[in-house]
C-alpha cells in the first residue's frame, strides 16, 4: 500500500514516478535510476518472501550513496518498526512524509505531461527509458480496464505483480473504475502453493 500511496502523492504534484521491486540488486537499481537522476528516493527497509526477512537497508545505502540527485530518502519500515536510517545519505523516516499538508491543489498539466518513466527489460544493454505520458496512460488503462476486462464499480482486482514491473501500473489505475485493489507482497508459492487462490477464494 506504501508504495500506490506514494506512486498517487507524487503523480498529484506533476512529479514523474518511476519504480523497481525492492529484491532488484543495487546494479539493476543504479542502471535504471542513474539514467533518471531522480530527487527523491522511496525504500522499503525490507521484506518477507516465504517466511525470510530480506534486509534492505545495506542496498539502500549504496544506492543512495551513488544516486547524487537524491536529495531525500524516505524509508518505510515493514521489518523494523524503527531502522536505523544513520548509514543512508539524506535519510528520512517514512512518517515524515506522511505529515499532514496544508491542503491539496492541483496544478492542470498538459495531457501529455510525463507520468511514469519505465524500462526495457535490459537484456541487451543496460535498460533503456520509456516515457509514458498522464493523459495516454490514464486512457490506454481505462479502455483496457472496461471493455477488455469489464472491470466496474464495486469490482474487486487483483494481478500478480511487482512494483518493478508494468503490471503493477496497470493494476493500479484500477481505482479509475472505482475498484476496489488486491495488492499480495511475497511469494505465490506460500502455504504449499495454494495463498493465491485461498486469497481468490476470499
Amino acid at each position: 500500500p506504501e508504495t500506490v500511496i506514494a506512486m498517487l502523492a507524487a503523480v498529484s504534484i506533476g512529479a514523474v514516478w518511476s519504480s523497481c521491486s525492492p529484491d532488484f540488486g543495487i546494479a539493476g537499481v543504479l542502471d535504471r535510476f542513474a539514467q533518471i537522476e531522480p530527487r527523491v528516493l522511496i525504500a522499503a527497509d525490507g521484506y518477507l518472501y516465504n517466511g525470510k526477512r530480506c534486509d534492505c537497508l545495506e542496498r539502500v545505502t549504496e544506492i543512495a550513496g551513488n544516486l547524487t540527485s537524491v536529495e531525500a530518502v524516505f524509508v518505510v519500515p515493514l521489518i523494523d518498526p524503527s531502522p536505523d536510517l544513520s548509514p543512508i545519505r539524506a535519510a528520512r523516516p517514512w512518517a515524515e512524509a506522511l505529515a499532514p499538508a496544508a491542503g491539496l491543489s492541483f496544478l492542470p498539466l498538459p495531457f501529455d505531461h510525463p507520468l511514469y518513466i519505465m524500462y526495457s527489460s535490459g537484456t541487451t544493454g543496460v535498460p533503456k527509458c520509456i516515457v509514458h505520458g498522464a493523459g495516454g496512460t490514464l486512457l490506454q488503462h481505462l479502455k483496457e480496464h472496461r471493455l477488455h476486462v469489464g472491470l466496474g464499480e464495486g469490482d474487486v482486482f487483483f494481478y500478480f505483480t511487482t512494483c518493478g514491473w508494468m503490471m503493477w501500473n496497470w493494476l493500479v489505475t484500477g481505482l479509475a473504475s472505482g475498484a476496489t485493489l488486491v495488492l499480495y507482497d511475497g511469494s505465490p508459492f506460500a502455504a504449499e502453493g495454494e495463498r493465491l487462490l485461498d486469497a481468490i477464494d476470499e
